[in-house]
């Protein structure tokens, strides 16, 4: 896990989750929200100074079935 503090303008949830892992999929927004659970109280927008608990990516299993057409 990790724990950043914002220090700048317009910065939201998905943005520094994208930032640091460069993907908002595969749940990874629902467990930051299971992380802070108050976060949705300062609004879309993160003021200045909100400390943000972010959570590890879990793996995305990368193989794929090979489908062939001559077997």
């Amino acid at each position: 896990m990790h724990t950043i503090t914002v220090k700048g303008e317009n910065i939201t949830l998905d943005l520094l989750l994208y930032r640091l892992h460069k993907t908002t999929g595969n749940g990874i927004v629902e467990r930051a929200l299971e992380l802070n659970p108050d976060i949705a109280d300062v609004g879309a927008i993160l003021p200045i100074g909100t400390v943000v608990t972010l959570p590890d990516p879990v793996p995305v299993p990368t193989t794929k079935k090979l489908i062939t057409l001559f077997d």
